[in-house]
């Protein structure tokens, strides 16, 4: 598609049109003689007037418009965070686009004048007069920048592309989307920015959104939204700009209810840290499963895989509601009030039918524990009314508290502790027998039970599983607080009971899900995205799927999927876009250990010859034997979530780390031992296929042992 490519160090090619609408911008009037120069006075223009806002800020005087020190705290807090939100951030472009309308946008156009001109970049920036400098890429007036097309030209007579060396604007290319004789091609400039190399935590990919990935960033709040993608089709990165594009429509409404992003493992949100501040976004929290429900909840111990699948099954959620439920004793003898001289009766079958009303309501046990005095205490308050009296709600939360009552409450509806609720499932045969009766074999009955049960909650060593139980106890008692709107990432290595988790906790809002199911890579990983969103509470949610690859080289890419058939059966297998003969090899050491660690060590300074970042990934078992061969040749390396520099670019990666991150070059060590690292061949093989395609540029394999069947083919 591009018509004309300028860079700064070449002539512009006269028989393009770098500027065919000659309309004006704030910049002054177009330079037709050179274009590169007038853009790069644009960005100076915009840099300025974004230091400009930024002062503004700064300079705002709260001291005579706020009543109290805490308003001004909250003002100063809000203050604060927008001078964060408009920091010039040097590295990375302000903007990366420009679309040339040939009409005016949202009005009728006077007769003879030219069409407007708006450039695309991460954040809007005004002029002095307010007038628009740079367009924020969330805004409708910036969509045709990533679904324009020659079929669909959406009233763009052109859209430009930057290219950029640092923080300096040194090319442009342009696509004229209503000329009929410009030929189809690629864009160089888009395919250099997804080929740059990597050094550092992740980027933001605002200036190479794909249309199909559009689509879904920009996709409602309402509802929840659930991406399939396999390596390198920017899932993750979709995710995240989903995040920032809700924000920027639902803005209020978000800030009220909250936002969050959970990932894997905290060496993968480090390495997403930095993708939605780049986007001015600053609010937005992360954490991990374990995170969520780990509060208050010490984890000391481990299960092996057979207990952790029990415990993550659903039907532990059944098992734990009928177990609270128990503690729910039917009344035998009446209630009696005395209030003063006055003596106030309420029958034993009367309460009964309140037990009842409140167990088939299926209520928080925590709310009913709190409804059912009130309910007794209304009762009393009928009776005094029909006695003549005169009682208000006062009288009724007075009689709610009476000792009579409260004891009642206690023997009838007694307080649950979700820790001791848990331990007594896990350590007493009978108390768990009795409420997983027809749901868990006894089999997976003496799976869950402790060998050495504690004796109390501060002495259990409780497991990540067992905390998710907690965490469902939790909300049987008391309902869990539900944010405005969740991304879930890796999805599709969640037990049923941890979607649960996820699940409450955006109960009353809406998720984004994304994973892959062929890198499953937990015994318990979902077979099917319908079983996950059921029991994450989103059956509701539209599933797309994205099989353009951008990220993995087409060699690497075909070479890693020779393991779907064995791994997903039936998943469509990633078609990558980018073209890159030479980056894979496989190569084969013959001897012992002491060879394929040499022949590793020697694969890694090979890749640092190239720049970016390199990562060596390997079976956990296998880093320290590695980490020891890359100190003795004298090579530093970083561990995964260290910030890769220009002065340190190699990553030791454990391969049960690896998921989500990405590298230039990555070495693999032993394909083997990553696949017999996990307790399943399928998981092995899993393991392996996430490992295959962590790179961007460039793989190599080193292998001593025979390589998996379905790779030797």
């Amino acid at each position: 598609m591009p018509a004309h490519v300028a860079e700064s160090d070449s002539t512009p090619d006269p028989t393009g049109t770098p500027d065919p609408t000659g309309t004006t911008d704030p910049t002054g009037p177009t330079d037709h003689t050179d274009p590169l120069a007038h853009e790069r006075a644009h960005l100076a223009a915009s840099r300025a007037a974004l230091r400009a806002m930024r002062e503004d800020v700064q300079a705002l005087d709260i001291r005579d418009v706020t009543a109290n020190w805490v308003n001004a705290a909250v003002l100063q807090s809000q203050i604060d965070d927008r001078i964060k939100a408009l920091a010039d951030l040097s590295h990375t472009p302000l903007f990366f686009g420009r679309l040339d309308y040939l009409h005016a946008v949202g009005g009728e156009l006077a007769e003879g004048a030219e069409g407007e001109r708006f450039y695309i970049g991460r954040r809007h920036v005004h002029d002095a007069a307010g007038d628009p400098m740079v367009i924020d890429w969330r805004a409708p007036v910036s969509q045709p920048y990533y679904q324009a097309s020659p079929k669909n030209p959406q009233d763009v007579g052109l859209r430009r592309r930057f290219g950029y060396t640092g923080g300096e604007l040194t090319a442009y290319e342009d696509e004229h989307l209503t000329d009929p004789a410009e030929a189809a091609r690629t864009s160089r400039l888009l395919q250099a920015e997804i080929e740059r190399p990597r050094v550092g935590p992740m980027r933001d990919i605002v200036a190479t959104i794909q249309p199909e990935q559009d689509e879904i960033v920009r996709s409602g709040l309402g509802g929840t939204v659930c991406v399939q993608g396999g390596p390198g089709t920017g899932k993750t990165a979709v995710g995240l700009h989903r995040v920032a594009f809700l924000l920027y429509a639902h803005r209020e409404r978000l800030a009220r209810t909250g936002t969050l992003v959970i990932g894997p493992n905290r060496s993968f949100l480090h390495y997403i840290e930095q993708v939605l501040p780049a986007l001015g976004e600053l609010e937005v929290k992360q954490a991990t499963v374990d995170d969520l429900v780990t509060a208050g909840v010490e984890v000391r111990g481990t299960d092996d895989a057979a207990a952790a699948v029990v415990k993550g099954d659903a039907r532990m959620a059944e098992v734990l509601r009928r177990a609270i439920r128990s503690h729910v004793t039917r009344p035998t003898e009446p209630v009696v009030v005395v209030r003063g001289s006055r003596r106030w009766r309420v029958p034993a079958y009367e309460i009964e039918e309140m037990v009842d009303e409140l167990l088939a309501r299926d209520m928080r046990y925590g709310s009913a524990h709190e409804a059912l005095p009130q309910r007794i205490a209304h009762a009393v308050l009928v009776r005094m009314e029909e006695a003549g009296e005169a009682p208000d709600d006062r009288v009724q939360n007075t009689v709610a508290r009476n000792p009579a009552v409260k004891a009642a409450v206690k023997a009838i509806w007694p307080a649950v502790d979700p820790e001791k609720l848990v331990l007594r499932l896990l350590a007493d045969p009978e108390f768990l027998a009795a409420h997983a009766e027809g749901l868990l074999s006894e089999d997976e009955q003496k799976l869950i039970l402790w060998a050495k049960p504690a004796r109390s909650v501060r002495s259990a060593r409780w497991s990540a599983a067992d905390a998710v139980l907690i965490d469902e106890a939790r909300d049987l008692v008391a309902r869990t607080h539900s944010l405005g709107h969740v991304v879930l990432d890796e999805a599709q290595d969640l037990s049923p009971m941890q979607y649960r988790a996820v699940g409450r906790r955006c109960s009353t809002g809406s998720a984004t899900v994304l994973g892959d199911l062929a890198q499953g890579t937990t015994p318990w990983s979902t077979e099917s995205w319908d079983e996950a969103l059921f029991h994450l509470g989103k059956a509701d949610a539209v599933v797309e799927e994205l099989t353009a690859g951008f990220r993995v080289p087409r060699e690497v890419i075909a070479y890693a999927s020779r393991l779907l058939p064995a791994i997903s059966p039936g998943l469509a297998a990633v078609e990558s876009v980018r073209e890159s003969p030479g980056s894979l090899a496989v190569r084969e050491v013959p001897g012992g250990a002491a060879e394929l660690d040499a022949a590793v060590v020697a694969a890694c300074e090979e890749s640092l010859r190239h720049e970016g970042s390199i990562g060596l990934i390997a079976a956990d078992a296998r880093i320290p034997a590695l980490g020891a061969a890359l100190e003795a040749a004298g090579h530093a390396y970083l561990s995964p979530g260290e910030e890769t520099t220009a002065e340190s670019r190699l990553t030791l990666v454990p391969a049960s780390l690896a998921k989500g991150l990405e590298y230039d070059y990555v070495v693999l060590d032993e394909p083997a031992a990553v696949v017999d690292g996990e307790p399943d061949e399928r998981t092995g093989l899993r393991r392996l296929y996430v490992a295959l395609t962590r790179a961007v540029s460039g793989l190599t394999v080193v292998h001593a042992a025979a390589l998996p069947e379905a790779l030797e083919q």
